[in-house]
């Protein structure tokens, strides 16, 4: 009996620790359930618009100090978006970092040369230079615009990047290695681009100035340790290249970085050279048959614009042209007229038969004068070969220098646009093509190349050049037209051609381009670079001319 009543209380007390839980399960659920309830009706239901306040100065402080990376364009209506540029230093960041790595080295070096004498250095060499993976961040731009000639740009940089340069210096038989890594750069430098000029690139100098103290911090490892960990050593180091950076850039003090002499960029077209080529007289026979095919180039010497040439006469050793030309003149005092007469020859390069220079300074203002020239061989007075008789080249020159109202600031540098010579068609034109040069030509075989011309059934070729991958001819051809181009098409082909007989793959092709002329009859001119169909890198630099 005992037993039976131990187990049967054993039972009941197991009972009712099952039906406990049970019940404890079933309060807590419902109580949740009417709690829920009771808190949703609880709730208001007249419940007000946010009101929106603006910020006050000090508000917009506080804020500032919370989100310290405002970009400076959101502080400030001043500083513009620069999106665009922060894209495109990212993806040429890989180019640049070569080429101011580069720079730098080549500045750093003979400076670096000059002072590790007097320090007892034996050598110092850069082992690592990399500015790293990281490019800088532009977070605005301010633009001003002033009266002078000048562009001055404001742009907010910050940079924290990865670089690695790594400088092993030796002195004394011990070599030692510097690292400097973990740059950080925060600063807003003042950018000034003058004067401004009608010249590529556009200015002379670029002025860099500092508006404030710059934030610069890095990490400096000597012999693998890390300098900046000792204490007070790195706000002592901070400091002072802030001080000393602001010393020599702080505004108004700047860095001068000259890109062209100024007194050569600011120089302004005094006046007009009108050049008119009359004839040659008594000139060398170069042909087998004793004849010659003469033409005259004229260029300002040392002046990078194409020459002018006057037309071919054929089998004449007095020629007749009374062609005229026009060069912007921008100082007269130093400036010279260089004359050379060819013989032109369809297979080949041009002989030349002679040449000779006018200084502008010995022309009298508005005065015509005729010149008669004894063609020479070379400019050297003492050249023996000039005593052989060559011919001589009759002009006419007249120096017509601008009234102070008629300044030309604007006027392109190749020269004025010439009018087409008499005898062409009035309703028609004089269609100028001058090949300058090419760049990047890549030959399977060979690079010797020269240009041809195909034009309204018509052919005409370049001399060749052995040997160039960036040849440049400036050679001009013309065709006179009775209608102006507009529905005319200039196809140019670049070959090269072997130098040996007989070779298998005498000549190929290295890219050709078809040019639609009805923009240069719109425009007068135009002057480009043509990207070579058929070319990987290959380009043309053409340049047509419609004169009427």
């Amino acid at each position: 009996m005992g037993l039976l009543s131990t187990i049967f209380g054993i039972l009941c007390g197991f009972l009712n620790s099952i039906f406990s839980l049970f019940a404890f399960g079933i309060g807590t659920s419902i109580g949740l359930v009417i709690g829920y309830y009771a808190f949703i009706n609880a709730l208001p239901t007249d419940v007000e618009d946010v009101k929106v306040c603006p910020l006050v100065a000090e508000d917009w402080e506080t804020l500032q100090r919370l989100i310290p990376e405002i970009p400076l364009w959101v502080k400030n209506p001043d500083f513009d978006r620069v999106d665009w540029l922060n894209k495109f230093i990212e993806n040429m960041w890989p180019y640049l970092d070569r080429a101011i790595c580069a720079t730098a080295k080549n500045i750093a070096k003979p400076i670096i040369d000059e002072q590790t004498p007097q320090y007892k250095i034996q050598s110092v060499e850069f082992e690592t230079f990399t500015l790293g993976t990281i490019p800088p961040t532009f977070q605005g731009m301010k633009v001003y615009t002033t009266d002078d000639k000048e562009l001055i740009m404001e742009p907010s940089i910050k940079w924290a990047g990865n670089p690695n340069i790594i400088i092993a210096v030796t002195a004394y038989g011990l070599k030692a290695t510097i690292q400097v890594l973990d740059l950080q750069v925060f600063g807003i430098p003042r950018i000034t681009l003058k004067p401004l000029v009608g010249i590529f690139p556009c200015f002379a100098s670029i002025f860099v100035s500092l508006m404030n103290k710059p934030h610069v911090d890095f990490g400096l490892k000597l012999l693998g340790v890390d300098l900046m960990a000792i204490p007070g050593l790195y706000r002592f180091v901070q400091e002072l290249i802030k001080d000393q950076v602001a010393n020599m850039y702080l505004w108004p003090q700047a860095l001068e970085v000259q890109i062209m002499d100024p007194e050569q960029a600011l120089k302004r077209p005094l006046g007009i050279l009108d050049v008119t080529v009359v004839k040659a007289v008594k000139l060398q026979r170069k042909d087998l048959l004793g004849k010659s095919d003469p033409y005259v180039k004229l260029n300002l010497r040392e002046e990078k614009v194409a020459f002018k040439k006057t037309t071919v006469k054929r089998s004449n050793l007095n020629p007749e042209w009374n062609e005229e030309f026009s060069f912007v003149i921008k100082d007269p005092a130093t400036q010279v007229l260089e004359l050379r007469v060819y013989d032109w020859d369809q297979v080949g390069t041009h002989e030349e038969m002679g040449l000779n220079v006018v200084p502008l300074k010995d022309l009298t203002p508005d005065e015509p004068k005729v010149l008669t020239l004894v063609l020479l061989k070379t400019l050297n007075p003492n050249d023996p070969q000039n005593d052989k008789p060559r011919g001589q080249l009759v002009i006419e020159l007249v120096y017509k220098p601008f009234k102070e109202d008629e300044m030309l600031d604007n006027i392109d540098d190749s020269g004025m646009m010439e009018k087409a010579p008499e005898g062409t068609p009035a309703g028609g034109g004089l269609l100028v093509i001058i090949v300058h040069e090419a760049q990047d030509l890549e030959g399977k075989y060979h690079t010797n190349p020269h240009v041809r011309l195909l034009f309204k059934g018509e052919e005409r070729k370049t001399k060749r050049i052995k040997k160039n991958r960036d040849p440049r001819w400036d050679e001009e051809f013309q065709f006179r037209l009775e209608e102006p181009p507009t529905n005319d098409r200039l196809h140019v082909e670049v070959y090269s051609t072997s130098s040996r007989i007989g070779l298998l793959h005498s000549k190929e092709s290295l890219g050709h381009v078809s040019i639609n002329l009805v923009d240069v009859v719109h425009n007068r001119r135009v002057n480009e670079k043509y990207q070579l169909i058929d070319s990987r890198n290959g380009r043309v630099q053409i340049e047509l001319q419609w004169r009427t």
